[in-house]
């Protein structure tokens, strides 16, 4: 059985409204999916380059780089 998402603690919606995960929710996901999420706390890891670059630079630029 899967988990119930809370918004407000696995999930919020941007001002655009996409859902967006949260940090807490790609932790307790356990890994990186690849997909290149806001709140990835893995650092990109399984995200393909040159993306991966890109996406880490643009954390830092955001001020939410580990």
């Amino acid at each position: 059985m899967e988990k119930k998402l809370i918004e407000g603690v696995h999930y919020y919606f941007s001002d655009d409204g996409l859902m967006v995960f949260t940090r807490q929710y790609h932790l307790e996901r356990g890994n990186c999916c690849g997909n290149g999420c806001m709140n990835c706390p893995y650092n990109y890891m399984s995200v393909a380059e040159p993306r991966r670059t890109q996406l880490i630079k643009e954390k830092k630029n955001r001020g939410t780089a580990q």
